[in-house]
């Protein structure tokens, strides 16, 4: 049974990321991921810029999966804070809504 439950919820994680990256933002999902690790530590020298990128990496996969306004979009992304926006700044197709 417990083979089964796995498989089931491997199944419901791969329709998920399907949908975060057939979603409304899966061209600004691939540019965010696009980014390189120097292009993310040019903004701050520790490991505060890496946590915010993959953070907002969340934030977009989920409203590309729900489908969710720019201006929702750019409301989470500024909660995440000021290093999140300039990292959003990177990618042109983000900056675009920030």
């Amino acid at each position: 049974m417990a083979n089964e439950e796995f498989k089931k919820r491997l199944q419901d994680k791969l329709d998920e990321s399907r949908k975060e990256f057939e979603g409304k933002y899966k061209d600004q999902l691939k540019d965010l991921m696009g980014l390189s690790k120097e292009e993310i530590s040019e903004i701050t020298p520790d490991l505060v810029d890496i946590e915010t990128y993959n953070k907002i990496i969340i934030v977009v996969k989920e409203a590309s999966r729900a489908n969710l306004s720019a201006v929702a979009l750019k409301k989470n992304i500024e909660e995440l804070g000021k290093i999140a926006v300039k990292i959003a700044k990177k990618v042109p197709s983000l900056a675009a809504i920030i």
